[in-house]
């Protein structure tokens, strides 16, 4: 049974305020992509009349069968909850169709629900879900992280003053031109 029909998705948007909605959607290679659509254009997309170039992304399509369509797993919607509480944002999941009507064999959403259908018919049974990683860094006064300034001073030390002159010199490299030969 489905969690939303098109009708409750677009009353929750109206009272919840959302103003943008994300269509999310995954490259060949499994990498998370989106279209980002205003409120007014959420009903155009339930009805999955968006299209967006899928020549723009590799390993999709040529130039000349570039239309691609995006349909809205109504399941997936969901309000993000770190936006504002005025003009909020939403996403939708979507699968990828191509302009025939046919769900895009080279998506990687596509490839694992077909391999989930096959697997079930043998009586297996998968519960599969994203890992999102993140990293905290400690930040100096700028708002840089100090792993990165670290790395900066040692790649840059190398060419300029003190120690990396001597270094340069000895792999024959003209310090005054970062580190191009002679």
């Amino acid at each position: 049974m489905a969690k939303y029909t098109k009708e409750a998705i677009l009353q929750m948007a109206e009272e919840e305020d959302v103003e943008f909605i994300r269509l999310q959607f995954t490259d060949m290679f499994g990498m998370m992509k989106n279209m980002a659509i205003t409120a007014g254009q959420l009903e155009k997309a339930l009805n999955n009349q968006c299209v967006f170039d899928g020549s723009s992304f590799e390993g999709f399509v040529t130039i000349e069968e570039a239309d691609m369509f995006l349909h809205p797993d109504l399941d997936t919607f969901a309000i993000l909850p770190w936006r504002p509480q005025q003009g909020k944002v939403a996403r939708l999941i979507c699968d990828v169709y191509d302009r025939e009507g046919n769900l895009y064999a080279k998506s990687s959403r596509t490839i694992l629900q077909k391999v989930i259908f096959e697997a079930k018919a043998m009586g297996y049974e998968f519960e599969i879900s994203p890992e999102c990683e993140f990293f905290l860094f400690h930040t100096d006064e700028d708002g840089r992280s100090n792993e990165c300034n670290a790395r900066q001073r040692r790649l840059s030390g190398s060419w300029t003053a003190g120690p990396g002159r001597k270094r340069a010199a000895r792999y024959g490299a003209d310090p005054r031109r970062n580190g191009n030969r002679r």
